[in-house]
């Protein structure tokens, strides 16, 4: 393989912003902003607006999303 072609693998945070859930993996994601995690140490983070703390499908909390002008504007343009 090449030296230096690929990003770098690291540990970094992914925070829900809508639910303040974190957890932490790795990924070749890059963030200027850091955190301080449980164990002490500061690592990236990732800001996201949905993960499985906070999607419908997996909460199970059904959340409606204003749609209607959007039906509208796709009826009026494909109407025959």
């Amino acid at each position: 393989m090449k030296k230096d072609i690929h990003p770098v693998y690291r540990d970094v945070v992914f925070q829900d912003q809508s639910s303040e859930f974190k957890f932490l993996t790795r990924s070749t994601m890059t963030s200027s902003e850091t955190i301080v995690w449980e164990d002490g140490n500061t690592y990236p983070v990732i800001k996201v607006e949905v993960s499985s703390a906070s999607h419908p499908f997996y909460t199970g909390k059904k959340a409606f999303i204003a749609t209607a002008g959007r039906i509208d504007k796709f009826n009026k343009r494909y109407k025959k």
